[in-house]
């Protein structure tokens, strides 16, 4: 009888043992790490996939957007930080223009997680991290982005969303001429049918023997010049002029001052001076309805899941206009924000010191059109797309191979 009670204890505590082994117990941690991994992997993936197709100008349809309560929308502010619309208002535009997407509010134990996605699978998408305290955390750095506060009361914020926001430009209009549209003639023959002065005319064809409106063909000059006898009388001390080869009564000195960048021009309807755009400061108008990224490739042998959806705050966007592709390049202008260089700038200078940009690949480089060499990708070497400052102490900066703000090596 006690041989079968000791056999039964013996199986009770073996069966215990490995129940609570510490080799199971192991097995279910990284099993519910994998699983929670998968998981905010999974929301990060949907709200890059809802901020690009708003990028794109399109929608993202899928079950995770309700299922993660994801909203994403234009924001545009003024130079006073308030909602304004996001159009061109007489020529004028936001001074500020945001996209921003945002997830539900995600558990507080999860922080570490999603920021470990962030770093590893969305390193080059910009501004893309969690909300707290009115910064955005982006995984894998230590620089926080400050969200205007008008952003956080639109959209709602609350600490623990995930939030991307990009800030972009927005296009200009395509200037648009509108022309009176006149019946059509028959010319009789001998005679062509040409446009001006808003109408249809019939011309001869020796333009230089046939001028038109009120000017006359000068056999001295051989030039239309205009013709004194139709110059009318003006009155309201008005002075006659040809416009466009016809007389008109303008005032000759209009008491009217035109803001900047816009010029004076006689409207031939009323007969008043207006205040109109200068065609030598019109901007090239813009083609690209919808802009494409370049993707920033990463080391080889890593899978490139997210393509670059935005530039850094050291990086300057640059679009081009034939294939619409928009690329980032390093804008050496910030060297002294300190968002892209934690530390007095004027520091790092001198025969040891010089600053370096973090180029993340060989791909990113060629796809900048920069003449750039002699980049280093070593682990040593930074790649956080922002500007760095390189100690060479005493071996030096090798002039001949250091490109400074972008490379630097040393002797």
């Amino acid at each position: 009888m006690n041989i079968f009670i000791m056999l039964l204890m013996i199986l009770f505590m073996g069966g215990f043992y490995l129940i609570n082994s510490p080799s199971q117990h192991i097995y279910e941690h990284e099993t519910e790490y994998a699983i929670n991994k998968a998981d905010m992997r999974a929301i990060a993936q949907c709200a890059a996939a809802v901020h690009n197709a708003q990028i794109r100008g399109t929608v993202f349809e899928d079950v995770c957007v309700q299922q993660n309560n994801i909203i994403s929308q234009y924001i545009c502010l003024d130079n006073r930080m308030k909602v304004t619309s996001c159009e061109i208002v007489r020529n004028k535009k936001p001074a500020f223009s945001y996209i921003i997407t945002a997830t539900g509010v995600l558990d507080y134990n999860k922080y570490n997680d999603i920021m470990e996605v962030l770093e590893q699978d969305f390193s080059d998408a910009g501004t893309f991290g969690i909300f707290d305290e009115n910064v955005i955390m982006s995984g894998g750095t230590t620089t926080k982005r400050i969200v205007p506060a008008t952003i956080i009361e639109e959209m709602k914020l609350e600490p623990g969303q995930l939030v991307y926001l990009t800030q972009y430009e927005i296009p200009d209009t395509q200037t648009e001429y509108v022309f009176n549209v006149a019946e059509d003639i028959i010319c009789p023959t001998g005679t062509i049918k040409v446009y001006r002065f808003g109408r249809w005319q019939c011309t001869g064809y020796n333009t230089k023997t046939n001028c038109g409106g009120d000017m006359v063909w000068d056999s001295d000059l051989m030039e239309c010049v205009p013709d004194e006898s139709r110059k009318p009388l003006c009155t309201n001390n008005q002075t006659a002029i040809i416009v466009d080869d016809v007389w008109e009564c303008i005032s000759p000195f209009p008491e009217k001052t035109c803001p900047d960048k816009m010029v004076l021009r006689l409207n031939y309807n009323t007969l008043e001076w207006e205040c109109v755009m200068d065609p030598q400061n019109i901007p090239n108008t813009k083609k690209c309805e919808h802009v494409r990224y370049s993707a920033v490739q990463g080391a080889v042998g890593t899978t490139l899941r997210v393509p670059q959806t935005s530039c850094t705050d050291c990086e300057k966007m640059i679009i081009d206009n034939e294939t619409c592709i928009a690329k980032c390049v390093p804008d050496e202008s910030k060297i002294t924000d300190p968002r892209c260089y934690n530390g007095n700038a004027a520091e790092c200078s001198g025969p040891t010191r010089a600053f370096f940009f973090g180029f993340p690949s060989q791909e990113y480089i060629n796809q900048t059109g920069m003449n750039i060499e002699n980049v280093q990708f070593s682990a040593g070497q930074s790649q956080n797309r922002r500007f760095n400052c390189k100690d060479c102490s005493e071996t030096g900066i090798n002039t001949e191979l250091s490109k400074p703000p972008f490379v630097v090596v040393c002797n």
